[in-house]
């Protein structure tokens, strides 16, 4: 299967995020599936998939799952919320990072690949645009919809 076309047409799956809070400062982020994809029985198995995928996945660096439903009339999934700006939005606006800032955006990729990896997931979408640039959590791995589970071939 090609990764890309697999990558794009699941980011066209998705209606826009919906932000919550419960009290007292817990936030969330909650994407639910487009109608369209909703009926489609591939996407429906696909997602059930990346949902256990992605709450297998825990640690300082990857923004947990809260609460999802991939059996609703409209799928729909939640995260914690990560305040922060995108890795690809900050470089656009101020240049190439450097110095502390990158040895401190290697060091959470590493934490959060290593903690997604841990579980048996490989992150099948990670860009720049999936990264959060935070001040409590450095680097944060986003995008828990395109995460798989590792297999393995049998011999």
């Amino acid at each position: 299967m090609d990764t890309r076309s697999s990558a794009s047409s699941a980011a066209a799956a998705w209606e826009p995020s919906i932000w919550g809070k419960r009290p007292p400062d817990a936030r969330w982020r909650s994407r639910s599936c487009d109608a369209q994809y909703a009926q489609d029985e591939e996407f429906r198995v696909r997602f059930r998939q990346e949902v256990a995928a992605a709450r297998r996945v825990s640690g300082a660096f990857t923004a947990p799952v809260v609460d999802a439903d991939p059996e609703a009339e409209q799928p729909w999934m939640a995260t914690l919320y990560v305040p922060g700006r995108t890795l690809g939005s900050v470089v656009a606006e101020t240049g190439p990072l450097g110095g502390r800032e990158l040895r401190l955006l290697a060091l959470g990729l590493v934490e959060a690949l290593r903690d997604i990896h841990r579980a048996g997931v490989v992150h099948r979408d990670l860009k720049p645009g999936n990264v959060l640039m935070s001040r409590t959590v450095r680097a944060s791995s986003t995008s828990a919809s395109r995460m798989r589970p590792i297999t393995r071939p049998s011999r």
